[in-house]
């Protein structure tokens, strides 16, 4: 296991960085000045440290948030004007291509094994809003605020949020949020179920960090099992499904932390999962 304080593209400019404290890794979107706004170099960076994280056992909770005023403002506006003067065969090609990259990333985080909470503040746009959904956890402080964005320059959803955002408020309100593209509080999103949690922004770090905890202490492969449960849900039929969680019981149970949990049910004091 990496130490704790670990930390990877340690850089203090690199556009991801990611640290280790104990068994909770904290993901962060590095480019401040620029609202953490999406270039090329984040995406390599999104794509190299999910698939590393989710392959790490060490790691038993993953925080992803944004440095500085906000989480993040979607793409990087200023890369796309250094591409207008291509022809738009080329442009079709190049946005095509590096789209498809970044996928990689959204897939890595459905598929990581360790539950993602989404620390947001400030900016929740664009691609900040998809990535935000592709996470298990959100958890706002109260001067977050999202919008889709993607209208705004003709363009349409990117990072699943087109996947996400009926599953989690309806066919009717996702279509509201990304055709007319307008901004919502923090509020708005708890209330259409986008965010866990909202929290004044003093408190975001601290409130993240118990959360962060919580899930780290909790039974491993009950709270693996319990996420791809859920996540694979969305796609099978009820008998397979059913079969899954059979299947999951029976190997929760042959573990230390049934025992652990069992035991300390019947001595009425709290678990301490290994």
């Amino acid at each position: 296991m990496p130490a704790r304080g670990f930390r990877s593209h340690s850089a203090m400019n690199a556009p991801v960085l990611v640290e280790r404290d104990g068994a909770t890794a904290t993901f962060t979107l590095n480019r401040p000045e620029s609202l953490n706004a999406l270039d090329p170099a984040m995406v390599d960076g999104l794509v190299t440290e999910t698939s590393r994280l989710g392959d790490d056992d060490g790691v038993r909770c993953v925080v992803l948030r944004g440095a500085g005023r906000h989480f993040m403002a979607g793409g990087d506006i200023r890369h796309f004007a250094s591409r207008l003067d291509r022809e738009p065969d080329v442009r079709r090609a190049e946005f095509t291509a590096l789209i498809g990259r970044l996928h990689a990333a959204i897939e890595a985080l459905h598929r990581m094994p360790q539950p993602v909470i989404a620390s947001v503040h400030g900016a929740v746009a664009g691609f900040g809003l998809s990535l935000m959904c592709a996470c298990d956890l959100a958890i706002a402080a109260d001067d977050a605020y999202f919008a889709a964005a993607y209208r705004n320059l003709g363009l349409t959803p990117d990072g699943g949020l087109s996947y996400a955002l009926p599953r989690v408020v309806g066919s009717k309100k996702a279509t509201e949020i990304v055709l007319l593209g307008e901004r919502f509080g923090a509020e708005e999103a708890l209330r259409w179920g986008l965010v866990n949690r909202v929290v004044p922004l003093a408190d975001l770090a601290s409130e993240t960090a118990a959360l962060a905890a919580a899930l780290a202490a909790g039974p491993a492969m009950a709270t693996r099992n319990g996420k791809r449960l859920l996540r694979q849900s969305l796609s099978q039929p009820l008998s397979v499904q059913l079969d899954a969680e059979a299947k999951s019981f029976g190997a929760c149970a042959a573990t230390a932390d049934f025992v652990e949990g069992v035991r300390a049910f019947l001595e009425k004091r709290p678990p301490r999962f290994p």
